[in-house]
């Protein structure tokens, strides 16, 4: 007796669904938005959020005042939009990390990209204090899964760091996690980079060395 195992007919496939055509109009405005992000993104970091105005950013972009708050309805989510996009920034850089690098390394390159950015102009200056900042930020979901998502692999790093014996394993973590990202907005590198004494990679080496062997003598 022969046994004939019966293949069950193959489903029809499905045509796959053509992709959403963007109307041009959309697009237009996804352009416009973008625009407008990247110029607070500059604005914030030449001025700072207490003195840059809606008015400059409007006039930086070209636009009306009335047409950009059809996109951003307060001064605080254009800074909140600045922040979104550096995050995202953050999040790629940190992708394209080797995977086997030693932690140590992996936190000095982050560090060396922060300050890169803020000698180009293109990191945000915030208050420390303002409430309707803070708030708008909180409420962010993009912002707030960005940052935790940087900062827990930051954290991993650090602590791998500590167990391996090359950053001071005394020190809690998040002090030292909150210490690298202080160096997005150090002020050293302005006044250093004003004297013309060294070049911009010169002065990220520099604060580099400050920040993770210290100011301490080290035998020769």
């Amino acid at each position: 007796m022969v046994i004939r195992t019966l293949t069950p007919p193959a489903l029809p496939v499905a045509p796959a669904e053509p992709p959403l055509k963007v109307s041009f109009k959309a697009h237009m405005l996804a352009v416009r938005e973008d625009a407008i992000v990247q110029a607070v993104n500059r604005l914030l970091a030449e001025k700072g959020f207490d003195l840059m105005t809606v008015d400059q950013v409007a006039a930086e972009v070209g636009i009306a005042k009335a047409s950009l708050y059809k996109h951003f309805p307060s001064k605080e989510d254009l800074a909140a939009a600045a922040m979104v996009r550096v995050v995202g920034r953050a999040q790629a850089f940190l992708a394209g990390l080797p995977a086997n690098a030693r932690p140590l390394d992996q936190l000095k390159a982050m560090v060396r990209w922060m300050m890169q950015l803020q000698l180009a102009g293109e990191m945000p200056s915030l208050p420390h204090h303002n409430s309707s900042l803070r708030t708008t930020l909180v409420n962010n979901k993009a912002y707030v899964d960005g940052l935790m998502q940087v900062s827990e692999q930051l954290g991993g790093w650090i602590e791998q760091a500590q167990q391996d014996g090359s950053l001071n394993s005394s020190l809690p973590a998040l002090l030292v996690l909150y210490t690298l990202y202080a160096r997005a907005c150090d002020p050293v590198l302005e006044f250093l980079k004003a004297s013309g004494l060294h070049s911009d990679q010169e002065l990220v080496e520099l604060v580099v060395r400050t920040c993770f062997e210290g100011l301490n003598a080290r035998p020769t």
